[in-house]
C-alpha cells in the first residue's frame, strides 16, 4: 500500500515538474531572442494587451467558479451543522436514559459494586481490546468466574456511554453533555458496537438473561422518563412502545445502527477541510492574476525590462501545460475521496 501511495504521488508531480523545466526553457528562449532580435521585443510588446486579456478572463472564470463553490460549501456545511445538532441531542437522550437504567436496581446484588470497586480502573474498551496487551485488569476481569451471569459486560457497555473520552475510567459526578462529542469516543462507540448490548442482552438472548436483567426493578417514575426521552428521540420509531425488553432492544438497534454512526458522519461532514480541488484552482488563479496580468501592466506603466514580459509569458504558458496535463489526476482524485 505504501509503494502504491509512494508512485501516485510520484505521477502526481511528474507534469509539475515538467511545467518548471519548459518555464526555465521558455525564460532562457526568450531571453536570448530579445537580446539579439529587435523586431521581436515589438512583436512581444504587440501582443501585451491580448495576453493580459486573456489571462484576466481565464481568471475571472475562476474567480466565478470559486466565489459558487464557496456558497455551495457554506451551504452544505450549514446542513451537516444542522444535522449533527439534533443528532447530538438524539445522543444526550440515549446517555440520559442510559444514566437511569445504571442507578437503577435491574442490576443484580453486588454487580455494581464488584464493577465500580473492584475494577473501577477497567472499561469497557479495556476488555474488547485485550488482544492488544495494554490492559492486565482486563486479562484478570475475563479470567474470573462470571457470578453475575455475565452482565457485567452489559454493566461495562453502558458505562462506556457515560464517558466522553476514551480515557476517562471513571463516570463523573456530573455527566458531561458537550455541545459536540470528541471523535475519539464516538470512534470507540461505533467500532465496539456500543449500544448494541441493549438488543443482544434484552432482545437476541433475553431467555437466558430475564432473571439477571429485571427491568420492573426500575422505578416507574423513571421508566416515564425514559419513555418520554425516547419518544423526543424518535416518535415515528417508539411511538407504539411500552417499558419493556422489547423496548430496549429497540433503543439499543437503534443508537447502534442509526444515532452513532450518524454522529460520526455528520463530524466528518462539519469538520472537512477545503476542497483540494478549491485549493488547486485558487492556486492557478492567485498564478495568473501575478503573472498574467499584474506583472505585463506593471511593465506597461513602468517601463520594466522587457524580460519581465519574457518571464510572464513564460510563467503563464507553463501553467496552463500544467493545467492541461494535470487537471484530470485533480478530477478523478476528487471524485473519489
Amino acid at each position: 500500500m505504501k509503494g502504491k501511495s509512494f508512485y501516485k504521488d510520484l505521477y502526481a508531480l511528474i507534469p509539475l515538474v515538467i511545467s518548471g523545466i519548459l518555464c526555465i526553457s521558455l525564460i532562457f528562449l526568450l531571453y536570448q531572442k530579445t537580446s539579439t532580435d529587435i523586431d521581436f521585443i515589438t512583436t512581444l510588446e504587440g501582443t501585451t494587451t491580448i495576453f493580459i486579456s486573456i489571462s484576466g478572463f481565464l481568471s475571472a472564470i475562476i474567480m466565478i467558479y470559486l466565489a459558487a463553490a464557496s456558497v455551495a460549501l457554506k451551504s452544505t456545511r450549514s446542513n451537516a451543522i444542522e444535522a449533527l445538532s439534533k443528532v447530538t441531542q438524539k445522543m444526550h437522550n440515549f446517555r440520559s436514559i442510559i444514566e437511569l437504567l445504571m442507578r437503577s436496581k435491574m442490576w443484580l446484588p453486588g454487580l455494581k459494586e464488584y464493577i465500580d470497586e473492584e475494577f473501577s480502573e477497567l472499561t469497557f474498551f479495556d476488555v474488547k481490546e485485550f488482544y492488544k496487551g495494554k490492559s492486565r485488569l482486563a486479562i484478570e476481569f475475563l479470567q474470573e468466574h462470571k457470578q453475575y451471569d455475565d452482565t457485567e459486560n452489559l454493566y461495562l457497555e453502558l458505562k462506556s456511554l457515560l464517558m466522553t473520552n476514551p480515557k476517562e475510567k471513571k463516570i463523573p459526578e456530573n455527566l458531561r453533555y458537550p455541545s459536540v462529542y470528541s471523535k475519539d469516543i464516538v470512534t470507540k462507540w461505533l467500532e465496539h458496537k456500543c449500544g448494541s448490548g441493549l438488543w443482544y442482552y434484552f432482545g437476541y438472548k433475553y431467555g437466558d438473561y430475564k432473571k439477571s436483567l429485571d427491568y420492573n426493578n426500575v422505578f416507574e417514575r423513571h421508566q416515564e422518563k425514559i419513555m418520554t426521552l425516547a419518544n423526543t428521540m424518535d416518535n415515528e420509531a417508539f411511538q407504539d412502545s411500552s417499558f419493556n425488553e422489547v423496548f430496549l432492544a429497540k433503543l439499543g438497534e437503534y443508537m447502534n445502527n442509526e444515532v452513532i454512526p450518524k454522529l460520526l458522519q455528520f463530524q466528518g461532514s462539519t469538520d472537512r477541510s477545503l476542497p483540494v480541488m478549491m485549493l488547486y484552482l485558487y492556486g492557478i488563479f492567485l498564478a495568473l492574476i501575478i503573472f498574467g496580468v499584474l506583472l505585463p501592466l506593471t511593465h506597461l506603466l513602468f517601463s520594466l525590462p522587457i524580460m519581465a514580459l519574457g518571464v510572464s509569458f513564460s510563467f503563464v504558458t507553463s501553467i496552463l501545460f500544467f493545467v492541461a496535463t494535470s487537471f484530470y489526476q485533480f478530477v478523478i482524485r476528487e471524485a473519489n475521496s
